[in-house]
């Protein structure tokens, strides 16, 4: 660890107190209304890619720009890789700039969130409510009305289009 990156999150310390506690009201406005699945993470291991795997267990997050659904606007939904539950729609998509999928909002109830602190200051993470794949984070700097960028890793979804069946849930072993 570098010095000045060590010093910087010490100056910081003082304010997570109230960094945290905004955050944890934020989390209460996206509760889950989705059975979860009672699954270890190896039961996922040999129904999604690898790339997928490290960001849906691991908790791992894609380059920037190398995920096809970035620049994807058609219409349809976007459903989780591992499980399937839908996540988002493709109405709340925008372009961020930068360079993963980005939503303003979730399907309601289909998200959990918990607070991430990988990066010292605190982040809100999301996982899918019913598979508890890591998905992204997301952040109050999205557009009007919500305000709301919920940006994701395009590995730990899949896209299907408007008029496409949506794929059966996974994980009812």
């Amino acid at each position: 660890m570098k010095r000045r990156t060590l010093l910087s999150g010490l100056m910081a310390a003082p304010a997570l107190p109230l960094l945290t506690a905004n955050a944890q009201a934020a989390d209460a406005f996206h509760e889950s209304t989705v059975q979860a699945l009672d699954l270890s993470p190896d039961y996922w291991r040999d129904k999604v890619s690898e790339a997928a795997w490290k960001v849906l267990v691991e908790e791992d997050t894609e380059r920037p720009g190398s995920s096809p659904l970035d620049k994807l606007y058609d219409n349809g939904t976007y459903v989780c890789a591992a499980c399937h539950l839908p996540l988002f729609s493709s109405e709340h998509k925008f372009d961020s700039g930068t360079g993963w999928p980005s939503f303003t909002q979730p399907i309601a109830g289909h998200m959990g969130t918990k607070q991430d602190y990988a990066l010292i200051w605190p982040r809100t993470e999301y996982h899918c409510a019913r598979c508890g794949g890591h998905q992204g984070h997301v952040f109050n700097d999205g557009p009007p009305p919500r305000g709301e960028r919920w940006c994701n890793n395009g590995v730990a979804l899949k896209f299907i289009a408007a008029g496409e069946p949506l794929p059966a849930l996974r994980g009812d072993a």
